[in-house]
């Protein structure tokens, strides 16, 4: 059994930062920043989501730092932020807005990446001066923007108010987590992570999630339980792209569908079969890829490393006609149409679980 707050060896061991600060938000609120890779590299922020830290983001970091400056903070309450009584979007917005400020030059173009609660804090921001000037291109990994508790099915019941209210006291209970054990690994791999994950993502996880103060976990679950962040979706006006698990219990598929087609400039929506909500741990590679590839794309100055994405996938065409790969899948536009974008056709890209 451990207490640890991350593993302390292996490839999801958070790195060194290259240097750590302490940025303060609108309402005082204190975040642990921590700032890896080169000083004049493109730019890189990723903001985690609910009960985890900056060590959720161990191998994207690892990998990306080699050439691209990434900024990595803990929500307020999570990790090294001290816990703080605000509660909700609005703070949320706020706390990446003063990330961005304190860490980025004025006008310097950054990729933002967020899971799940970190995706929530994006679209919360949407409007915010500083995501407007800094922001050339967003990852949204296993997030969603309204209707988060109907919709998981955490639960095996059958989708109706009896599992709602059933799901809502799961996810808001006061009860602690304690130390990791291997029922307790079973439970969290059942609730978040797909029926492939391996033993040293599961741990990985596990070690993060219960080191959340019971406290923050439960005032944060009341945020995620009144979410209703649409139209925040609509005024992410740069270039969007989403990954979601199909096993993902906690924000199901339905919320990547519903984020493509409502962004403005959604360039490509990933399904992965078989993965859960823990999509950057359980996809380290793909997603790393995503950002790579969105930085390469988006912010002026950034030199490709690879002549297409990560993943190993092209692009789908802007006529709409699906593409076909060596390996035999199909990228394919959603529901067949631009879903009202022009220039870029949103896409559905079919991956293998790693």
């Amino acid at each position: 059994m451990s207490r640890l707050p991350h593993v302390a060896d292996g490839p999801y061991a958070p790195p060194v930062p290259a240097h750590e600060l302490t940025v303060t938000s609108a309402d005082g609120a204190r975040l642990h920043v921590e700032v890896h890779g080169p000083e004049n590299a493109p730019a890189v922020v990723l903001s985690h989501g609910w009960c985890c830290s900056t060590a959720f983001w161990a191998a994207q970091v690892r990998e990306l730092a080699a050439d691209h400056r990434v900024v990595a903070y803990d929500q307020r309450g999570h990790g090294r932020s001290p816990a703080n009584p605000a509660y909700g979007t609005e703070p949320l917005a706020d706390d990446l807005e003063a990330v961005l400020k304190a860490t980025l030059a004025p006008g310097e173009q950054a990729v933002l990446a967020g899971h799940s609660m970190g995706g929530m804090t994006m679209m919360a921001a949407a409007t915010r001066p500083a995501v407007r000037e800094h922001a050339a291109a967003v990852l949204l990994c296993s997030t969603g923007s309204a209707r988060l508790v109907p919709s998981a099915t955490v639960l095996p019941l059958g989708e109706g108010r009896v599992r709602t209210w059933l799901t809502r006291r799961v996810l808001g209970s006061r009860a602690p987590l304690g130390p990791v054990t291997p029922l307790a690994r079973r439970i969290l791999k059942y609730a978040t992570m797909g029926p492939g994950s391996a033993p040293d993502m599961v741990e990985a996880c596990a070690r993060i999630v219960h080191a959340c103060p019971r406290r923050v976990r439960h005032g944060w679950s009341h945020v995620l339980d009144l979410l209703d962040l649409d139209h925040g979706v609509r005024e992410l006006r740069m270039p969007v792209e989403v990954v979601v698990g199909t096993a993902d219990r906690l924000t199901p598929p339905v919320h990547a569908r519903a984020l493509a087609t409502a962004l403005p400039d959604c360039v490509g929506l990933t399904e992965l079969p078989g993965l859960g909500h823990m999509t950057p741990v359980e996809a380290p590679e793909l997603v790393t890829g995503k950002i790579r590839t969105l930085a390469a794309d988006h912010i002026p100055g950034a030199r490709r490393k690879r002549a297409v994405p990560a993943d190993g996938h092209a692009a789908v065409p802007a006529d709409g006609r699906a593409a076909e790969h060596a390996d035999g899948h199909t990228a394919v536009p959603a529901d067949g149409r631009a879903a009202g974008h022009t220039a870029v056709q949103t896409a559905v890209q079919t991956e293998e679980s790693a």
